[in-house]
């Protein structure tokens, strides 16, 4: 499989580096999280930031949360955990940078989520300025 931008190394999607400090690096679904949505883990000091994403997460309400050692993440495994989402990222942003790789399905199932919930928006404040609610 052709490696994306943003697959080699500790990188994340948006090309930065993956972040393990007081802030926190998180890979999800981003029509469902999208790029730089901000959470905390309910009983975790930590806050997370989406700014990655995985093939495996794509269509599901998952979050992977970055550890950087495997032992690290073998400690916290696989678990269900209630999150509070501190500050929505942003779907247009997403939609930049998922744009130039929709040709492969994970972008390409991002792409479209993303941009189905901008058209939402968007038709959300046309109804709104129109005074039809």
């Amino acid at each position: 499989m052709e490696n994306e931008p943003g697959a080699p190394g500790r990188m994340n999607a948006s090309g930065g580096i993956l972040k393990y400090g007081s802030v926190r690096s998180a890979a999800a679904d981003w029509s469902v999280y999208p790029l730089g949505t901000m959470f905390r883990v309910k009983g975790q000091p930590h806050t997370y930031v989406v700014d990655d994403y995985g093939s495996a997460l794509a269509g599901t309400n998952t979050i992977d949360i970055f550890k950087p050692c495997l032992n690290t993440m073998r400690q916290w495994g696989t678990r269900e955990t209630e999150i509070t989402v501190i500050q929505w990222g942003s779907y247009e942003r997403s939609v930049r940078l998922l744009k130039g790789r929709v040709r492969h399905d994970h972008c390409r199932h991002m792409y479209h989520g993303c941009m189905k919930k901008l058209s939402c928006r968007v038709a959300s404040k046309d109804i709104a300025s129109n005074g039809a609610l």
